[in-house]
C-alpha cells in the first residue's frame, strides 16, 4: 500500500456548512489601534487578514466568507478588532445528516 492509499479521505468543510451573508458588519477594525503585530493574519482560517503598510486590512467581502471563529478577535492584541456574532439566522449554518 503505498503513502496516497493509506492517507485518509479529505472532509469537504464547504459541503457541511453553508455561509448565509450577514446582513450587517459584525466585525468591526479601529485601525489607529492596530500595531501591525499580525496575528489576525496569521491566524485567520479563511485568509480574509492582509498587512498592508504596516497594519491589518480585512477583505471586503468577509462577511460571505467569514466563519465566525472569533479567533482574529482573539489574537488581537492591541484590542483594534471587535467581534459580534452576526444576528439570527445569518453567518455560518451549519448542516447535519
Amino acid at each position: 500500500m503505498n503513502r496516497e492509499e493509506r492517507r485518509p479521505e479529505r472532509l469537504n468543510r464547504f459541503a457541511l456548512s453553508e455561509i448565509i451573508p450577514a446582513p450587517k458588519d459584525f466585525i468591526f477594525f479601529d485601525a489607529d489601534k492596530c500595531t501591525g503585530c499580525s496575528g489576525c493574519v496569521v491566524i485567520c482560517p479563511m485568509d480574509l487578514w492582509k498587512l498592508r503598510e504596516g497594519r491589518a486590512r480585512l477583505a471586503e467581502d468577509y462577511r460571505e466568507k467569514c466563519m465566525e471563529c472569533g479567533s482574529c478577535y482573539i489574537a488581537c492584541e492591541s484590542g483594534a478588532i471587535d467581534f459580534t456574532y452576526p444576528p439570527g439566522g445569518s453567518g455560518v449554518v451549519y448542516k447535519f445528516a
